[in-house]
This record gives C-alpha cells, structure tokens and sequence, in this order.
C-alpha cells in the first residue's frame, strides 16, 4: 500500500513537473511598487493559474525612466524582455528604435490571436498607434489629471467642500481662504509638467508643440510658451510665493503631504485613487481639472499619462504566443474593469467602462467617472489628441528646471518658458537628426 502511494505521488510529482516543462515563459518588465505593484503581481498571477500553456515572470525595474532604459541596456546585450512597460513619453523614442520593437497588431495576427483594435477608446489608442491606424503597443495604465479635495480640510477652514471649483478663478477664491484659515499647504500638485503644461494646453486646445502637437512629423518645435500657458505659469507663480501652491517635487512626491491630510487640494493622475482611498483618513472627493474661463468658454479634452506595454523582438514564435495570449487577457472587460475600479487608471475599452457603469461602481463612488467623462466627451482636436515628442523624458527634465526657477522667484514665466521652449527645441533637432 506505502508502496502504491509513493509511485502514485512520483507519477504526480512528475507529471507536474512535465507540465511546469512544458510551460512557455515570457518576462514582463514595469515600472510599478506599493498598491500598484500589488495589483500587477495579482493579474499575473490570475493569468498564470488560468491556464497551463503560459507563465508570465514580472520584474520591477525602477520608475518609468529607468525601467525604459533598463529595458533599452537589455536590448543592445541580447537581453531584452518580452513586454516592456514604457510611460507615454517615451512613445517617440520606442517608434523610433529600428529593430527593437515588435508591434502589437503584428503579434496579435501572428499569434492567430482574437484582436479587435475597435473595442480600445479611440483617445487612449490613438497615442499609440501608427499613421495607418495600427497599435504598436498596448494602452495598459492609462491615466488622465484631476483635482483631488480633501474635504474635511475645506470644512475646517469654513468653506463648502461642494462649492464649484470648476475654473481656476474659483479655485484661486478657494485658495485665498484657505490661506487667511491658517492651512500650512492649500494646494500641491504632482508631475506638474504633465499637469500644468501638457494637459493645460490640451485642455484650453492650443499647441504644446507644432506639427500636431510631434504627431505630424519629428520636425516639430515647442510652442509651450504661449499666452495660455504664461498665463497659468504666471498665476501659479504667484500662488507658490504667496504660500498658496506648495511645491513637493517633480515626481507625485505631493501624494504623501496630501494622502498625510497636510493639503486642501491636490492636482494629481486619476490613478492617485488607488494610493488615496487605501491611505487617507478623511473625507476626500474628486473633481474634473480646473480651466481658466478667461482663456475658454468651456474645457477641451484633457489627454492621458501613465504607459503602455511596448512588445520586444528577438524572441521565438512561441514565446509571441503567449504575449499575445497575456495581452488578450490584460484586455478582458473583466480584468479592465477591476483594474478601472482598483486603480482609477481609464478602462481602456469601451467594453470594461460598461461593465464598470453596469456593476454600479460610479454610483456607489461618485467622481470616479469624472477621468472618463473628461477623456471623452469631446472628439480630441489636433491639440488635445497628445504628444509625441523625442526625448521627452529629458524635455521633462527642463521643464522641471524651469518650472523650479518660477516657485522660487528666480524668473518669470514668460522667460522660463521661453528657456524651456530653446533649450528642448535643441534636444528635438538632436532626436530628428538620430531618427533619419
């Protein structure tokens, strides 16, 4: 009988171990720790006990910049992954690396693999799609700018946390009174280029760039320094000297002071909800990105951060078998909306944003549509479809300088965006001369 159990456990053993053999392994490299981390480990870790065929090995590597260029190190030693999450920004630079890249509606057709491009909304997709309509990576951790309030906060300094803060004239209002309340951090912001540049000229529909915002050619040149956005800068300026705006860091370095119930008001990615629902111990709400009615008579479109999963060559059809299989999954209106509603990141397909709807999740979390909605609404323009900028990562890094030297009252905003518009124009000629 011992003798019968331990050849049936060996069988077992064995069989387990053919199975586990006969597994194709793919890696996938993000930029993701904390709850976002978390919630990574689970898809895959739902992809992997789904089915036998495939097993997806995830890796941080650092944040968006260096998980990008870990991932171009890995691809010059013969090292490369399978997917790579790159942030939006760096777009340009993966469409630009020959050889390196695989497009996803390429190993979708090889792969015998069920891909509808249509089911993706059209203002997450179009950031990654060729000129002939064609994705080239797969929208994953789409993400647009909000206005986070900390409603006790508001409550405390004697102000309606319901009072409308729609424009940024009401906005200032609210930060007047916060600061005569005695509130130490009436706002704060993250990512202040993407937030208070980017998105502010998507939003009010004027350029950020020419040649349709870099998508029309890499022969593009900043126009970030524009009335619209001198004006925004000028004003913000004002706010930091005055102790209105308190400036935390290039990053969501913000996130902590808001998340801590330290500030009124926080701009910040839709997916901070993830980071402030399992933090905050106040009451906080969440309202659509303030515009200046001085400059619009309504708000355009805002426009999408976060990053998609860009596919690497120089791999085995197998292999592309599985992505292709992960992908699929990744896109499920299941699995969208859960990562919807866990996150705050936009469902990339209709689909996942009905399910949502249907669920009753918007009900029962009123504002978490509001990154849909302002997604949404209105058919983007040439102005608010995004960027596609080269080296935008190290743009961003100007910007930053610039944007640093106007909360200090080191300059202006006229002539610190006029710095940033020079200094990235030279970094845009560098990349077009590198991509011909």
């Amino acid at each position: 009988m011992n003798s019968t159990k331990s050849f049936i456990a060996g069988a077992a053993i064995l069989c387990s171990a053919q199975t586990a053999a006969a597994q194709t392994e793919i890696d996938f490299w993000h930029a993701f720790t904390g709850r976002l981390g978390d919630l990574v480990a689970e898809q895959v870790e739902t992809f992997n006990s789904s089915q036998d065929d495939y097993k997806v090995n995830a890796s941080h590597k650092g944040n968006y910049s260096e998980t990008l260029n870990a991932g171009i190190a890995a691809f010059r030693a013969g090292e490369q992954p399978h997917i790579l999450m790159v942030f939006e920004v760096g777009t340009a630079t993966m469409m630009g690396a020959k050889g390196a890249i695989k497009p996803v509606h390429e190993v979708m057709a090889e792969a015998g693999a069920d891909f509808d491009q249509s089911k993706y909304i059209g203002s997450v997709k179009g950031y990654y799609t060729s000129p002939d309509g064609n994705m080239l990576s797969l929208p994953f951790n789409s993400s647009t700018p909000v206005l986070w309030v900390n409603r006790d906060k508001l409550q405390e300094a004697g102000i309606d946390p319901d009072t409308d803060m729609s424009t940024w004239e009401q906005v200032g209002e609210v930060l007047d009174q916060l600061k005569e309340a005695g509130v130490d951090c009436p706002m704060t912001t993250a990512w202040q280029s993407w937030i208070h540049l980017e998105n502010l000229s998507a939003y009010h529909d004027t350029p950020f760039a020419t040649k349709d915002n870099g998508f029309g050619g890499t022969d593009t040149e900043l126009a970030l320094n524009g009335e619209a956005q001198v004006h925004h800068i000028s004003k913000m300026g004002e706010w930091a000297r005055d102790g209105k705006f308190v400036y935390a860091g290039r990053r969501n370095e913000g996130g902590a002071n808001f998340r801590a119930g330290e500030c009124a008001l926080y701009t910040e990615s839709s997916a901070g909800y993830a980071g402030i629902k399992s933090e905050a111990e106040f009451d906080f709400g969440v309202r659509p990105l303030p515009y200046w009615s001085a400059l619009a008579d309504e708000p355009q479109n805002t426009i999408i951060g976060g990053a998609s999963l860009w596919v690497m060559e120089g791999h085995e059809p197998e292999e592309y078998k599985a992505v292709a299989a992960f992908l699929n999954f990744l896109s499920s209106a299941e699995i969208q909306a859960k990562w919807h509603q866990d996150t705050g990141y936009l469902p990339i397909t209709a689909e996942a944003g009905e399910l949502t709807k249907s669920q009753g999740f918007y009900e029962e979390t009123p504002g978490t549509d509001i990154a849909v909605t302002q997604m949404t609404a209105k058919e983007p323009t040439k102005n608010s479809k995004g960027l596609r900028l080269g080296s935008f990562d190290q743009i961003r890094g100007i910007i930053d300088e610039e944007l640093e030297a106007v909360w200090s009252g080191d300059k202006d905003a006229q002539s610190a965006l006029d710095s940033a518009a020079e200094r990235g124009n030279a970094l845009l000629r560098r990349f077009e001369q590198s991509s011909r």
